[in-house]
């Protein structure tokens, strides 16, 4: 081999390996980015499915506490928010205020024994609790996904292409403010 193609050959080799890392770095942020959007959809789908859930135990309150409409009122006006709501921050927000609206409308609940007894009411009830676990789960899951993203974004040789390819922390699903409050619960 003439000693004038050595140069050529390992600026070409320090080349491809540079490209070949970019390649590689690139694909693991679009795993890492998928990864948390995967995530966040199974956060939507426990969310979708509670909300599923909530008109049946609505109508199954209406029937015997028609008089209180304005918590009823209340339950499906968080629900029409957190159908709308486009991202964790509008989610957490309005999933808080369904909570809020559900634990309303279950002390209700406590004044009217028959209802507690009725059959329909009781599984309702029993797969929102199952449901609200499912959601603390994918929760925790999709925070877990998000802090594991984040720290692979900042993280050297990362961030020099996170930035470069527009790859930005994303938002954990924080609690609504004031839920650390016990709730106060009168009868």
């Amino acid at each position: 081999m003439n000693k004038k193609w050595v140069p050529i050959a390992v600026i070409g080799g320090v080349a491809l390996v540079v490209i070949l890392f970019s390649v590689s770095r690139y694909n693991s942020l679009v795993s890492r980015s998928e990864e948390v959007d995967g995530a966040w959809s199974q956060v939507e789908n426990v969310l979708q499915r509670r909300s599923d859930l909530i008109p049946n135990l609505v109508e199954t309150v209406k029937g015997y506490a028609a008089h209180e409409k304005g918590v009823i009122e209340n339950v499906a006006a968080a629900r029409a928010k957190l159908a709308g709501a486009r991202d964790p921050q509008a989610a957490a927000a309005a999933d808080g205020e369904l909570s809020s609206a559900l634990s309303r409308l279950l002390v209700v609940v406590e004044n009217y024994p028959q209802l507690k007894a009725n059959e329909n009411f009781t599984r309702l009830q029993d797969e929102l609790a199952g449901t609200e676990n499912r959601i603390a789960t994918e929760r925790k899951r999709y925070n877990d996904v998000v802090r594991d993203y984040n720290a692979s974004i900042k993280r050297f040789p990362n961030n020099l292409f996170s930035g470069m390819f527009g790859y930005e922390a994303r938002h954990y699903f924080e609690a609504a403010a004031g839920a650390e409050k016990v709730p106060q619960v009168k009868f």
